[in-house]
Formats: structure tokens, sequence, C-alpha cells
């Protein structure tokens, strides 16, 4: 693929970005599990789930308004996975928001820990299907960023 001289257009097919994206989020989830066990992990562990927590977020949010609204328009039959992915998005959220209420007492790393452990699972399954079923109809997608279809910028 040749790089595109047109504002906007990315030099990576978005699914191949889908994947960059998340193998990023797995590192940092692995990151804040690994920091649980750190000497400092119950005092950086709020920031550290916000700061995760919120990455996350906006990426299926992101991709919620986005990437799934043009795949639902430009591959009509890739509906009824969309709308899998997209609960599995809620499911998620509701993790999210457990993490974060325990994140927010020094005492509850344990109940972090266990809710991080439910959601990494919950990801590999979520991530590999997303990938398994829209990274090759993400990769004929043209216009649009990164992070208005996926919710987050390419990390570095």
């Amino acid at each position: 693929m040749h790089p595109s001289t047109e504002p906007g257009d990315r030099l990576t097919a978005l699914g191949n970005q889908l994947i960059e994206i998340h193998l990023w989020l797995r590192e940092e989830l692995a990151a804040l599990r690994a920091g649980l066990d750190s000497p400092t992990g119950p005092r950086d562990l709020r920031a550290h789930c916000l700061t995760f927590c919120s990455a996350l977020t906006r990426h299926h949010t992101g991709e919620d308004g986005g990437a799934f609204r043009v795949l639902a328009e430009q591959a009509p039959q890739l509906r009824p996975v969309l709308d899998e992915l997209a609960a599995d998005h809620e499911v998620v959220a509701a993790v999210l928001r457990r993490v974060e209420e325990l994140a927010a007492d020094p005492a509850g790393v344990d109940g972090v820990r266990a809710e991080l452990d439910g959601l990494s699972a919950l990801l590999e399954s979520h991530f590999g299907y997303e990938e398994k079923k829209l990274v090759a109809a993400l990769n004929a997608v043209r216009g649009g960023t990164t992070e208005e279809l996926l919710g987050v910028p390419l990390p570095e």
C-alpha cells in the first residue's frame, strides 16, 4: 500500500490498527495487574485503574460510534456481529465501573485483582472475536482517523 497524500487518510489499514490497539490494551492491562503486587501498588492503584479504564472506555465508545456505524452501513451482513460486540462493550463497562469503585478503597486490591482477572479473560475473548470477524472489513474502510473510528490514537 502506498502512503496517501490526502488529509485524514491512514497510512495503515484500520483493521491492522485495531490489532495494534488491542495489543496495547492487553499490555496496559497486564501492567496494571502486575502493578497490584508492587510495593506502591495500592497507593498507585486508583490512578492506574482510571488511566486504563478511560482508555478502554474511549476505545469501545469510539468503535460503537465510529467503526461499527461505518461497517453497519458498508457491510450490513456484519450487523449481528456488531450487535454482539456492542453488547460485550456494555458488559466490559459494568466491570470497569466495579474496578473503579474497588480501586477507590485502599483495601480493595483483592477485589480489583479478581475483577481484572475476569476482565482479562473477557477481553481476550472479545478482542479475538472482533479481530476474526472485523479486520478484513475494517481494512477496506477508507477515510476517517483512527481516533474517530476506533476511539483512541494508534499507540506509539
